[in-house]
């Protein structure tokens, strides 16, 4: 006989093979009060996942999904590494992300008019460290979503793919994605694709479809097991009602745009904005009368028949004449304009402007001790390089509230950043905390790759040496009423909105760095997927061709910008350079002015804007971590103490020698006083190391040398 929870029901639990390892899906056990939850296990990865719906729908213009995916530092055995801070607070940016990347697969799957309140929430209860628990928490959703009984039309499922030694592994671990070629995310119904996102190191096209139908395949048995879940447990199906447009004012709209639109419309989207505003005013007017001082209704219901009416023009002259919003060819990209070096003060800068959309960015350089220090559930570690995106109301013409960066803002900064980790230089030999912030000036679609191009030579222009340059586009896609695929490189807005398919990829010369995919039809077939990705191959490439028409190298460094070095020193010295309490690397830098870094294997960087303030640091520290050299001279040191048999003087800090009182003259010595006192500065050699490590020293012989050289 089965479980029960303390309701009386049974608890049900369902199995399978996924990738190599039980994936089991539980209902009944815990969150008795919720909509759904479902408890799903994947090795010793166990994550929670709620669906909450609203019995009733509210009164929004857009359907209130969100979708939050929860951290929890006990999943990995973790305290905070926070002094001040041991609970879980604000997301971290990681969590942000994993957020977005469930939400995207989850999102175009409810239907169009639907406005319950929906809510899912995943929780990581216990995280198995062999690979990241995102994709188990987007299973555990899904299903969650399924059994609440709302019009969810699912299930989705996803795996995260690697390349690890030339070989597709599904779920691997931290370290094989870090050293490893490729990091694929692809979401998928049982029929298509939903959502694709990677990271990676210049790969083919070809290498990107096949790891896309692999992970389309492997994730299937997921997707079959939410199916006979939902049988087992059974579901109760939600009433409710969508929010349709009227379709009298659709009819009637139509009806009076009929023969406004088409090729009186393509125009350059300076000109075509400005007549679409003209032609909603004079809607405007023209419904005024019939509907008296109903101003809501004219403002809600007939400017929402007047959008749907815009995107079907956008569509059919796509679809029709192959001819998009702003008379441009399918393949045409926008007008291209870039500058560098705007701001005199600023490390590296540069504007990069793709017809209306405007992205200013700005690097600024600065030691390594300036990394920002990770410590999430699955991360501890270092971030080197970082991508900030901004983008404020006005950027789209509205009057919005400045506030701290929303999900957009960390999402479309991360993908920017993420498309130049594979060809940032190595550590060793840019030895620089890196920090580029676009600021978006204006937006007409893709902004996130205009910030991706923007980075780029605002980083060349900080002299920042780059592997390879990169390059990004947006490819949207239109269905045809025969599924014919239409696919159209640099979307604008219009396009955006009307289209089944928003599609960034970043690359250089040689191949893809970063992917992200996101379909509004119920998921799409591999085939058309790499159609986009060929297709955005030669809009990347004429795109990078403009940027390097304006720089191609790294120019030299700001005047600025911090200048760093490196050196090495035998990691047993490390706490010599430190001191007691940090007592002497303060010493040093406070009088020196430079900024010091050491790492555990005896690197240490050093600094300053300042060449003065470098070298008096670096003779400072090869002072204290020197070793004593027979032979060698050693000028203007000081006299410890004299005894009667000679005096010991201190060559290095640390490292006393004694020079006895035969080696303090050419003449007899009667008394070691007689030639030296105690805080004397002399020169001495050091002629012998013995076998106990004691130093013995010459001022003889020193003396007898330097006056051999004169």
């Amino acid at each position: 006989m089965g479980q029960t929870n303390p309701l009386g029901k049974d608890i049900i639990k369902v199995e399978t093979e996924l990738a190599g390892r039980p994936l089991s899906l539980e209902v009944g056990r815990v969150g008795f009060r919720t909509s759904a939850s479902v408890l799903a296990r994947y090795g010793d990865t166990v994550v929670l996942g709620t669906a909450m719906v609203g019995d009733k729908p509210v009164s929004m213009d857009y359907f209130p999904l969100s979708v939050d995916y929860e951290e929890k530092m006990y999943a990995a055995g973790k305290v905070s590494g926070s002094r001040f801070i041991k609970r879980e607070g604000r997301p971290s940016d990681d969590a942000v992300l994993l957020s977005r990347l469930i939400d995207r697969p989850i999102r175009p799957l409810w239907p169009k008019g639907y406005r319950h309140e929906a809510q899912g929430v995943t929780s990581v209860l216990s995280m198995d460290p062999a690979f990241r628990p995102d994709m188990v928490a987007l299973i555990a959703l899904s299903a969650a979503f399924m059994l609440s009984g709302a019009p969810f039309e699912g299930p989705v499922a996803g795996l995260r793919i690697g390349l690890v030694d030339d070989k597709l592994t599904a779920f691997p671990s931290l370290e094989q994605l870090e050293d490893g070629a490729l990091d694929l995310v692809v979401a998928g119904t049982k029929d298509g694709v939903m959502m694709v996102e990677a990271g990676a190191s210049e790969v083919t096209e070809d290498q990107v479809a096949e790891a896309i139908t692999f992970a389309f395949e492997a994730m299937q048995p997921a997707i079959a097991l939410q199916e006979e879940l939902i049988k087992k447990v059974g579901v109760t199906k939600q009433e409710y009602s969508l929010n349709l447009p009227d379709e009298s004012i659709q009819t009637a709209v139509d009806k009076w745009l009929d023969g406004k639109l088409g090729e009186d419309l393509r125009k350059p989207y300076p000109e075509r904005n400005v007549l679409v505003r003209q032609l909603r005013d004079e809607m405007h007017e023209a419904f005024a009368e019939q509907l008296g001082d109903d101003h809501a209704l004219l403002e809600d219901n007939y400017d929402e028949a007047f959008q749907t009416a815009l995107h079907k023009d956008v569509r059919k002259g796509i679809v029709e004449h192959s001819l998009r919003p702003d008379g441009r060819k399918l393949t045409e990209v926008r007008e291209l304009r870039s500058e560098i070096g705007l701001l005199p003060r600023a490390h590296g800068s540069s504007l990069f402007t793709r017809g209306l959309t405007q992205a200013f960015n700005i690097v600024t350089l600065a030691p390594l001790s300036m990394v920002q220090l990770v410590d999430t559930m699955e991360r501890e570690g270092e971030r080197r390089y970082l991508h900030h995106y901004n983008a404020p109301g006005y950027t789209v013409g509205e009057v919005r509230r400045m506030g701290s960066p929303g999900r957009r803002e960390i999402g479309h900064g991360y993908l920017a950043e993420r498309a130049l980790t594979a060809v940032l230089p190595p550590e060793e030999e840019f030895p620089y905390m890196i920090r580029t912030v676009t600021e978006i000036m204006s937006q007409n679609g893709s902004t996130s790759m205009a910030a991706t191009c923007a980075s780029v030579m605002a980083l060349l222009d900080a002299g920042v040496p780059l592997k390879a340059p990169v390059s990004g586009i947006a490819m949207g896609l239109m269905l045809g009423d025969d599924n014919k695929p239409y696919v159209l490189s640099d979307i604008a807005d219009a396009e955006d909105f009307a289209g089944d398919m928003d599609f960034k990829v970043t690359g250089t010369a040689k191949g893809i760095t970063a992917l992200q995919m996101d379909m509004k039809v119920h998921g799409l077939p591999v085939s058309i997927l790499k159609q986009a990705l060929e297709q955005g191959r030669d809009g990347r490439a004429h795109i990078l061709d403009h940027m390097l028409s304006v720089i191609s190298e790294p120019k030299a460094m700001s005047p600025y910008a911090p200048r760093v070095e490196s050196m090495q020193i035998n990691p047993d010295k490390i706490r010599e350079v430190i001191g007691k309490g940090g007592e002497t690397i303060q010493k040093i830098t406070g009088e020196t002015g430079a900024d010091i870094d050491i790492k555990d294997d005896g690197i240490i960087m050093i600094a300053s804007p300042d060449k003065k303030s470098i070298d008096a640091a670096r003779q400072w520290i090869e002072t204290i971590v020197a070793e004593p050299e027979v032979g060698k001279i050693y000028v203007d040191v000081p006299v410890v103490s004299v005894m009667d048999f000679g005096a010991f003087v201190q060559i290095m800090p640390g490292k006393d020698g004694l020079v006895h009182i035969s080696e303090l003259s050419e003449d007899r010595v009667a008394k070691t006083s007689d030639v030296v006192k105690e805080g004397d500065r002399v020169t001495v050699k050091l002629v012998a190391v013995d076998d106990r490590g004691r130093l013995q020293l010459s001022m003889k012989a020193a003396a007898r040398e330097l006056k051999d050289k004169k």
